[in-house]
């Protein structure tokens, strides 16, 4: 059987939202059977659009979804090009009716849209189950939302049912690329080798242009040509469950086997037994071969049968992070920052810790401000921007810092401009397994 070319269209939200465009311009250049993806969600995106949807029945999914989905939906409906993506968030029926909308709007066929859940644990049952699971306690009224990681299998019948775009929740990353090969192979459920293999296609590709030389260039050491313009993978999958990874035409980045080895590594905290709900993937034999230009392929993945558990996570309120910064510049400009800084530790005494920061002199390598600030040389600086930072489970507290640095800008230290300061909700994270059969996944067309 014909090998499935699948591209990327995001790595996550607030990728590039021009990105798909030379991805699908190059599917279609190169015909046959053909898939986009779009990985949206990180965990605490999920949480955050939980949260949106709480404020906004209508709101949950992919903010950026109508300005990533309009430049391709086209294309993708004329040329059979099915869409799968996690942008469905906290709200897959949601976005489905947005993808739908879209295409009248564009006068386009309206196309048979799938949504695929059972990922969502926030309602009463799910909440049991964290209580169930969950080791420490759970907090109900400190409770955003928790969900469990599906895999491909429901995708894959979706898109056998005709679904031409796919929207789910949280599922696994490499699944949103499993799901359509699978479908298109026709891979048993217990094929591993196969299914491991899928599974690592789509883990170089769930992150975007990492595997293309966005995340990759270090100038001087691993140098990437055209990287304002960088492209965006494809992998074309053949029936074994191996895989040739390229990227968009006509596109700057680059894919060779330093970029492939780094993405395949990337997150994989265990080579030989890569946990998802699919399958467990095993690298350790696998080979990495250059066979052209931009061109890579990855053969040789092993797997083991799936876990009897998915992995489930659950959000809690965490309180609030607000963050300050106010400018220093000219003569002297340092120990004005300092003196700012002490003011600060004086004025809200010992009820909130600090993180303390003189960019410009020390920030990113200082760490946290109390101890490293204090044995940092001082010197004689003359553009510092000193930034404050604390979290509290009040947001009054917060707010005061907030105001304590905006009234550096007249209680001194002299020349202090461009204060500003921000705050938003924290959100804490904790992860448990479930037996599988507790939270079963199913699809819908809609």
């Amino acid at each position: 059987m014909a090998a499935i070319a699948i591209g990327c269209g995001a790595g996550f939200s607030g990728d590039r939202v021009d990105a798909a465009a030379p991805v699908v311009r190059t599917l279609v250049e190169r015909g046959g059977p053909a898939a986009l993806i779009f990985e949206n969600l990180a965990e605490r995106t999920l949480a955050l659009q939980h949260l949106a949807r709480r404020a906004d029945p209508q709101l949950g999914y992919e903010p950026a979804l109508v300005q990533e989905l309009e430049p391709v939906l086209a294309d993708c409906l004329r040329h059979g090009i099915t869409i799968v993506g996690n942008f469905g968030a906290a709200n897959p029926r949601g976005a489905a009716d947005v993808v739908r909308r879209l295409a009248v709007r564009l006068k386009l066929p309206v196309p048979r849209v799938a949504v695929v859940e059972g990922d969502d644990l926030s309602d009463e049952r799910g909440q049991a189950l964290m209580r169930a699971h969950l080791d420490g306690g759970f907090d109900a009224e400190r409770f955003v939302c928790a969900n469990a990681y599906q895999g491909a299998m429901e995708i894959a019948a979706a898109i056998r049912a005709g679904a031409q775009v796919v929207v789910t929740g949280r599922v696994a990353d490499p699944s949103l690329v499993l799901g359509p090969a699978l479908a298109h192979h026709g891979w048993a459920a217990d094929d591993w080798d196969a299914l491991a293999g899928g599974t690592m296609a789509g883990h170089l590709l769930e992150c975007g242009a990492q595997v293309t030389g966005g995340y990759f260039a270090d100038p001087g050491r691993k140098d990437v040509p055209g990287l304002e313009d960088v492209g965006f993978p494809i992998a074309e999958i053949d029936a074994d469950g191996s895989c040739v990874v390229t990227k968009a035409g006509g596109t700057g980045g680059v894919v060779d086997c330093r970029t492939v080895k780094e993405q395949l590594l990337y997150e994989v905290h265990d080579p030989a037994g890569y946990l998802t709900p699919d399958v467990v993937a095993d690298i350790t034999q696998a080979s990495v071969t250059q066979v052209g230009p931009d061109r890579v392929r990855l053969a040789g993945v092993k797997g083991h049968p799936r876990t009897p558990t998915l992995k489930a996570l659950a959000f809690f309120d965490g309180g609030w992070l607000g963050e300050a910064e106010i400018s220093y510049a000219g003569p002297n400009a340092e120990a004005r920052a300092r003196l700012a800084l002490d003011v600060l530790r004086k004025r809200l005494g010992g009820g909130l810790a600090l993180r303390c920061d003189l960019i410009g002199v020390t920030s990113i390598l200082g760490d946290d401000g109390n101890r490293l600030l204090a044995a940092h040389a001082r010197g004689a600086a003359t553009d510092v921007r000193l930034r404050v930072a604390a979290r509290d489970a009040s947001q009054a507290a917060i707010d005061r810092l907030l105001r304590e640095v905006t009234a550096l800008w007249t209680c001194g230290p002299a020349g202090g401009g461009g204060a500003r300061g921000s705050k938003r909700q924290r959100l804490s994270s904790r992860s448990c397994l479930l037996p599988r059969e507790l939270a079963p996944a199913r699809f819908e067309l809609v």
